[in-house]
């Protein structure tokens, strides 16, 4: 097996990459890494370096692969280590740069270890694995986050003896509602008539909601959406990092994977939300809007994608990093997962303590917010 690292996806045939991405995932693709490179989205600017691993057998096949980054700063990784960081920096150590496979921006679950079916898929995921740690010692590296992976590549991380970490979100599942009516009839009464009142709302505001996907969305509504998305990082301080073209390429890539939702009162747009789907999973990401309209948030961003799994029969809509006002909304505690190498002997083992407590922590807060589960007993 032949290891290289790539600072770019451009080398690499979009087919062959593809093929080792399960579920359609969308920001597993080729089309969507590749724009996010190709339009200044990831690079010297937002720190985000592209360090891919890709696995070849003799006959150049691809075995695997890794989404990498060599990182600058902690911003868009939604698994927060600002604290080790500052540690690390008490201490007169350096942190950063360090290692992340993630996507940026994008606090979703998926596939870290990207492997071609067969035989050989436990022996590659080792090789990528110790490929990527013996990088980082090579470069006297502080460390290397896997974030968000799914429960086979965490598998595979734990028995190299990488630092578990839990995190939370609230995810919506769908066993197989008919129509959104048939959702609510899964509610309390109190929460069915609170999600009634707030879609009435929005109906009474004069405001109507487009559902659009792909290629259907045109420049003009691109730009209008571009501007809600970078108003949005602007009021909070944030950095708008996704640019226009960004967004117009990934629209014909990507296809009827990309849906946006746009609110309009009138002749004008005032809001809009996108979304992007696998064939199993909605993907709830950003949103913006030029003036405040009761309600419209939780209509935009999630009465509209429950809607839309609903008639896509998708079984779950990840909506996003936090946000416990969710569970209100159908959306229950759902725990994620990061596993971490830490290069420092000293500091290993007191995050590995710090990790041990969290947990804890963790399990405790969603088991609470659980609780407060906005369905009816015999349906929860």
């Amino acid at each position: 097996m032949q290891i290289h690292s790539l600072a770019s996806l451009a080398g690499i045939d979009a087919a062959a990459w593809n093929t080792l991405v399960q579920d359609r995932h969308p920001f597993l693709r080729h089309e969507f890494l590749s724009a996010l490179e190709r339009h200044h989205c990831v690079g010297e600017r937002s720190g985000w370096l592209p360090r891919h691993l890709v696995c070849f057998d003799a006959g150049h096949r691809l075995l695997g692969a890794v989404p990498l980054y060599l990182k600058a700063n902690s911003y868009g990784e939604f698994v927060f280590d600002w604290g080790w960081a500052d540690a690390y920096r008490q201490h007169g150590l350096r942190y950063y740069p360090k290692l992340v496979s993630a996507i940026p921006f994008t606090p979703a679950t998926g596939q870290r270890l990207l492997l071609a079916p067969g035989s050989q898929a436990p022996a590659v995921a080792r090789v990528l694995i110790d490929h990527a740690l013996e990088d980082a010692r090579r470069q006297d590296l502080s460390s290397v986050h896997w974030l968000f992976p799914l429960e086979q590549d965490m598998n595979s991380l734990l028995a190299v003896g990488l630092l578990p970490r839990l995190g939370c979100q609230f995810h919506w599942r769908n066993p197989g509602y008919r129509d959104f009516a048939d959702f609510l009839d899964t509610l309390t009464a109190k929460r069915r008539k609170n999600i009634k009142r707030e879609r009435r709302l929005v109906q009474d505001s004069g405001l109507t909601l487009e559902v659009l996907s792909g290629s259907a969305i045109s420049e003009s509504q691109w730009r209008i959406f571009h501007g809600f998305y970078r108003s949005t990082f602007q009021r909070l301080g944030g950095i708008p990092t996704l640019t226009l073209p960004f967004f117009q390429e990934i629209a014909v890539t990507l296809g009827d994977q990309v849906i946006l939702v746009l609110a309009r009162q009138g002749g004008r747009y005032v809001a809009g939300a996108i979304s992007f789907r696998s064939d199993h999973t909605l993907y709830g990401r950003h949103w913006g809007c030029d003036a405040e309209y009761d309600s419209l948030h939780f209509e935009a961003c999630y009465y509209q994608g429950i809607e839309y799994c609903i008639q896509q029969r998708l079984r779950c809509f990840e909506p996003g990093a936090q946000g416990e006002h969710k569970i209100y909304r159908g959306f229950l505690p759902t725990l994620t997962q990061s596993a971490h190498w830490i290069a420092h002997p000293g500091f290993h083992t007191a995050i590995a303590d710090f990790l041990e407590r969290e947990t804890v922590a963790v399990k405790r807060y969603a088991r609470q917010w659980a609780q407060h589960s906005p369905y009816r007993q015999e349906t929860s």
